[in-house]
């Protein structure tokens, strides 16, 4: 009860809350938009995401890993989401089974999460997400979420055909400059002020699109609305987006192993079988409750590591608080109404900076990695397959039978399963190392 009342616990708590909202709010307003939802569905999934996430992180750090880790809406789960979003009228798909599938796939995924959780599979599952896969997980992901946000910063809106779409210059002008100064306050702040980077920049970002856009806002009257299931289509069974759900739920599972074991060191122990058991298995619960109610499946957050480096707060009582008040704020109504207005814009111009630092992660992994020419055709094949195949027009992939074409047309899964396979099915053979320029002018004097 006496740490409880400790005022420092409740300022860390805020951080906490900033953290969590930074890294919230923009999902649920992307998925709606993509998925041409109305206003009301929207407020609707902005409050579900605040209450549910806020309740996985408490759950979590309770009962799950028992660190201070952020359970959050899964960044590979929202890049796949959107991207074939993206890609269905392409492929003929209409989005309200699209999403129903989605839904379908999600819970199922959900489900073999859960199995994989309580068999203690997932300290075997951990052993196939090497540093080389990890290194190509990242900077995959990071090529396909950022061309999403700039997209969103080109005055895009989500959904769009690529034939269709033309670039907002006045749009795009805002965005640069709020990404501009989010990069400002990031690197030149003092380390208070740095940390709170990304809501300095949605409110700035905010402030300056009313002012600039203020004939393009919204200001409609709080409707009557309630919670409804499968929101995002109802129940639907193309095989094809449910395997590509599926395997992406497997794929996941490599949030959980990158946030746990880089927080091992912070914590000065390694990560337990019964820690992975149990976080695996209460994140699997988190997905199928998302699926059920159109939201963006769970992870751990591997970007609470740098949050941790940076604030220092690896006690467990700031994120329960942080998580608690994040409840509140989803259960207020009128909360969701005001930041289901966020301009997609200024979200895709904060968010665009945030995930530059995937880069950093990708290079760490690939960092640990002898870099001889066995190594390098590991990684290469998967990268340069992976971003050619985000590249290509979705009608590309016409000719590919339908029920493996979403997951073949999809750069980041394919690199993630390439990789896996090249990394787990071919022996390590030792062969010529690569050395810089200086290293061999050292090695020739």
């Amino acid at each position: 009860m006496y740490e409880l009342i400790k005022i420092n616990n409740w300022f860390a708590g805020l951080q906490w809350l900033f953290f969590i909202f930074t890294n919230t709010v923009v999902i649920p307003i992307t998925v709606g938009a993509a998925f041409q939802l109305s206003e009301g569905q929207i407020i609707i999934l902005v409050q579900l995401s605040f209450i549910v996430t806020g309740l996985a992180c408490i759950v979590q750090t309770l009962f799950g890993h028992k660190r201070s880790i952020m359970e959050g809406q899964s960044g590979l789960w929202w890049g796949v989401i959107l991207s074939l979003s993206y890609s269905a009228s392409a492929q003929g798909i209409s989005l309200g089974t699209l999403g129903g599938s989605l839904a379908v796939g999600i819970i199922m995924s959900g489900i073999l999460t859960v199995i994989i959780g309580l068999s203690g599979l997932g300290k075997y599952v951990s052993k196939l997400f090497s540093e080389g896969v990890m290194g190509v997980f990242m900077f995959l992901f990071g090529c396909q979420i950022i061309s999403i946000f700039l997209k969103g910063m080109l005055g895009i809106p989500f959904g769009t055909q690529s034939e269709t779409a033309q670039i907002d210059i006045p749009i795009f002008l805002l965005s640069a400059t709020i990404a501009a100064i989010v990069i400002i306050i990031s690197i030149k702040a003092s380390p208070k002020i740095r940390r709170y980077a990304l809501l300095l920049g949605i409110i700035i970002g905010w402030i300056l699109y009313v002012l600039i856009f203020e004939q393009k806002t919204t200001t409609g009257e709080m409707t009557s609305i309630s919670v409804s299931l499968f929101p995002l289509g109802a129940p639907a069974w193309n095989i094809g987006i449910i395997i590509t759900a599926i395997l992406t739920g497997l794929l996941n599972l490599a949030n959980t192993f990158g946030a746990l074991k880089g927080t091992d060191g912070m914590y000065h122990s390694k990560t337990t079988n019964g820690q992975y058991k149990r976080t695996i298995t209460i994140s699997g619960f988190f997905v199928m409750i998302a699926g059920l109610f159109g939201m963006v499946p769970y992870a751990p957050y591997v970007a609470s590591i740098g949050f941790l480096s940076q604030t220092r707060i690896v006690e467990r009582l700031p994120l329960i608080l942080g998580g608690c008040m994040f409840v509140i704020m989803g259960m207020v109504p009128a909360i969701g109404q005001f930041f289901s207005k966020l301009p997609l814009s200024v979200g895709s111009a904060v968010l665009f900076v945030a995930y530059l630092q995937l880069l950093h992660s990708s290079l760490q992994f690939f960092r640990q990695i002898e870099l001889n020419t066995t190594n390098i055709y590991r990684s290469a094949i998967p990268l340069f397959v992976g971003i050619i195949i985000m590249t290509l027009p979705p009608t590309y992939f016409e000719s590919i039978p339908g029920f493996i074409r979403p997951l073949i047309s999809n750069g980041l899964l394919m690199g993630i399963i390439l990789s896996l396979i090249l990394e787990n099915c071919f022996s390590r053979e030792r062969g010529h190392v690569y050395i810089s320029e200086k290293e061999n002018q050292k090695m020739k004097m």
